[in-house]
């Protein structure tokens, strides 16, 4: 995405000349022939909770988060010692291995919950990476603001950081469909001692530890001024499908899935940080392979998206497919289960036929931005509809009225 200042209102899409849209998703599911079971179960599994009431006069890109000055600091350290050296530094769980049970040893709670120091613990023994040298920290501007990101091109040391960052150290399988997480909520301990200290040199009285657990309390809920956000991100084919199977050289095939897995991840922090909503869910990952194939290509390809999912031979589904990443909690039962595949096929195809129909339209980064924001505001059901075109029309021009381009 392209840099761009734009002013923003609050935005409610109410479809004119629609049905109520449950019973609209209601009636799309009968289409598909869903039962009444499977059908309760997907209305509440592609319920829409993106959060547009939170938009007010927003400017794009956005001001970077608080997070972001801490991480320009460690940005420069990488560039002296090495980006892995740098954050072993500040993030405390790269002292430690990947081990079962470690995350109940007290060694590892105390120094992940309470921030204690690690020097002298026994079990701090260090993360293992493959290839150490070649991860790498970039400072990464979207139309959500700058993001950190964590490069790793070796897929083992992928996954050990994930593990290290999302699975608390433990050994936790990661789908090889997966390459690439973003960390949201991270307890940052080295931010918070560069608070302690900065707070503590402010008046002599405050460097008591009980003034400190005082002063602790109230820095909990102001979250921040702590909490970080991130993505790990691996090098190697996007959601493990090869060049070949894209019927690409190797090389324009490793381009490609950068450049798709970064716009991805980074469409998953504008929803977080815009609407509220990360989901672990087949319209956030819809939406995601959307931007990330256009940012790449120029435009959209059902075919890749499908793909990527383990639907590239519709109706028999690809054992390994990113879908069945997605499949909710509890899990869609298996007759919903193949209703969602029959879906996301008819949305994916559909999303192409307007996206074709548009190109023109769909060029800029303004327009891209309505586009991205027209998506959140519908539902698979609509999606995946025959009225598909009608309804992300609809929505489009609904935006353009308030927000010009």
């Amino acid at each position: 995405m392209s840099t761009m200042v734009t002013e923003f209102v609050e935005v409610r899409i109410t479809p004119t000349l629609m049905i109520d849209q449950q019973s609209f998703r209601s009636h799309v599911l009968a289409d598909f022939r869903a039962t009444a079971a499977q059908a309760e179960e997907l209305l509440v599994y592609n319920q829409n909770v993106f959060n547009h009431s939170i938009l007010t006069d927003t400017k794009f890109p956005l001001p970077p988060e608080a997070h972001v000055a801490a991480w320009e600091k460690y940005a420069l350290a990488a560039k002296v010692v090495g980006t892995f050296e740098a954050l072993k530094r500040v993030l405390v769980q790269l002292r430690f291995p990947i081990v079962e049970g470690i995350s109940q040893t007290e060694a590892y709670q105390a120094a992940t919950r309470r921030g204690v120091a690690v020097d002298g613990m026994t079990e701090a023994t260090g993360l293992v990476l493959q290839q150490p040298q070649k991860l790498q920290l970039l400072l990464h501007q979207t139309l959500a603001g700058t993001i950190p990101v964590l490069l790793a091109e070796n897929r083992e040391d992928f996954v050990s950081l994930v593990q290290a960052l999302t699975k608390r150290n433990e050994p936790h399988p990661v789908p090889a469909s997966m390459g690439a997480c973003i960390v949201s909520g991270f307890n940052n301990w080295d931010r918070v001692r560069q608070y302690r200290q900065k707070w503590e040199a402010e008046s002599f009285a405050n460097r008591c530890q009980s003034s400190w657990q005082e002063e602790f309390q109230r820095l909990i809920p102001q979250k921040e001024l702590y909490q970080d956000k991130f993505i790990i991100l691996s090098g190697g084919s996007y959601s493990n499908v090869s060049a070949s199977d894209m019927e690409l050289e190797e090389s324009q095939w490793q381009s490609l899935s950068l450049a798709i897995r970064l716009e991805h991840e980074c469409t998953h922090y504008f929803t977080r940080r815009l609407f509220n909503s990360m989901r672990n869910n087949i319209l956030d990952e819809l939406i995601a392979d959307y931007r990330g194939i256009v940012a790449a290509t120029g435009f959209y390809r059902a075919d890749w998206c499908l793909r990527f999912l383990g639907l590239e031979s519709f109706p028999n589904y690809r054992e390994g497919g990113r879908l069945q990443n997605y499949r909710g909690q509890p899990p869609l039962s298996d007759g919903a289960f193949k209703i969602l595949q029959a879906l996301v096929k008819a949305a994916a195809e559909n999303l192409q036929r307007f996206h074709t129909d548009y190109l023109e339209n769909l060029t800029d980064a303004n327009t891209q931005l309505l586009m991205l924001m027209c998506l959140t505001n519908l539902t698979l059901e609509e999606l995946a509809s025959k009225e598909a075109k009608f309804r992300i029309q609809q929505t489009f021009e609904k935006l353009q009225t308030v927000l010009p381009v």
